[in-house]
């Protein structure tokens, strides 16, 4: 009858989609209980105080249980409220002894109590194991690796995207560099090693993000990421993005790994020398494409080998009359970018459309390009 219950109410979770939440290994959260340990003698003094101190009374004195109990504990904690009953000479000598040896368990465990709170360790391992737990429950979400202002930046803008984001940084001061950049997941560790990729729930990560100025602490980045998909056997590869100062440094990140490598000092000469060449247009970019409050976007939309547009031409998409969006240029699964593509232009199976429009826009374009079948609505455009 229990299996049967049991049963009914896995199919019953299962339709509803009623799931628990994740939870993080075991093995990976911070032990706490060894901060507890300290405590076991002072509670078990105090426990043999008061049971020595409540026989005590019972045979001395013949209090009754609960008289004796309520005796001990005001005599242990020496709260002066004085004898209950009358107590023999005998019992005025063993409450003395009960008194002094209820002042030093007590003192004691002030004492460890007092030490175990100020250092603070107990708390932050809490802390820890709390965070774990959040972050757990994150999917598609992109692991930043050390504390930087490229990773201030970053932040502000997966942030601004809603796209949930980790950063892991060995620095002791993390905490408080979380709280004052708004970093909602953080960890302290060495991001490099597997542990703290298992902490960061990497398998059920979109990406990892290395903006270090270490050339070293990249490449030890995507190496480890690499390795980290053989050996949990990942079935989709890790979007790894890095930064490099020389040419030779990115070509060398992108054969160890990595799938972008940016620049930053190509990238600063570039941003100058376009603005130099042609400023009105290095401005209205500037203006349309960066700014957080300008209603346009620009963005890849990847054409599956699935798609209905696959080998069709791109006026016949319709793409402006049904999502008003603009297709500026069309890159191919070789390589190949080919700007300003005309109606005419055929497109191909995994080509990417570089698409400008709205939010709305582009989010309509990605529904149509993920049709198998050639919508209705294209028969009244």
């Amino acid at each position: 009858m229990g299996t049967k219950r049991f049963t009914l109410l896995r199919k019953i979770r299962k339709v509803l989609h009623w799931e628990s939440p994740p939870k993080p290994n075991p093995e990976l959260l911070p032990d706490i209980y060894s901060h507890l340990k300290v405590f076991r003698l002072p509670l078990i003094l105090t426990i043999s105080v008061m049971f020595l101190g409540t026989i005590g009374y019972v045979v001395i004195d013949d209090f009754t249980l609960l008289d004796a109990i309520y005796q001990t504990g005001i005599t242990f904690t020496t709260v002066g409220f004085g004898e209950i009953a009358p107590i023999s000479d005998m019992g005025r000598i063993f409450t003395i002894t009960l008194i002094i040896a209820g002042f030093a368990v007590f003192s004691s465990a002030v004492g460890i109590l007092v030490n175990e709170f100020t250092n603070e360790s107990i708390f932050k391992k809490i802390r820890e194991r709390r965070m774990l737990y959040q972050i757990a429950r994150l999917k598609k979400h992109f692991v930043i690796c050390y504390h930087n202002d490229y990773t201030i930046e970053v932040s502000k803008q997966l942030r601004a995207a809603h796209i949930p984001f980790i950063v892991i940084d060995p620095r002791e001061d993390l905490e408080k560099i979380a709280k004052k950049y708004k970093y909602p997941y953080y960890l302290e560790a060495e991001p490099h090693t597997d542990e703290a990729m298992l902490k960061a729930h990497l398998s059920s990560a979109k990406g990892v993000i290395s903006m270090s100025d270490s050339i070293a602490d990249n490449i030890a980045i995507i190496a480890s990421v690499r390795l980290f998909e053989k050996e949990h056997c990942i079935p989709r590869a890790y979007n790894i993005i890095s930064s490099a100062e020389s040419v030779s440094d990115v070509d060398k990140l992108k054969k160890l790994g990595a799938n972008t490598v940016v620049s930053p000092t190509k990238i600063t000469a570039q941003r100058v020398s376009a603005t130099a060449a042609r400023p009105d247009m290095e401005n209205l970019l500037e203006e349309f494409l960066n700014n957080s409050n300008t209603p346009l976007d620009l963005e890849e939309v990847l054409v599956p080998k699935y798609s209905w547009m696959v080998l069709n031409k791109l006026k016949e998409t319709h793409l402006r009359e049904i999502a008003n969006v603009s297709v500026v240029g069309i890159r191919q699964k070789d390589g190949k970018f080919k700007p300003m593509p005309k109606g005419e232009t055929l497109i191909m199976s995994e080509a990417n459309l570089l698409v400008i429009g709205t939010e709305k826009g582009i989010r309509i374009t990605k529904e149509l390009v993920r049709k198998r079948v050639k919508p209705a609505e294209l028969k009244y455009v």
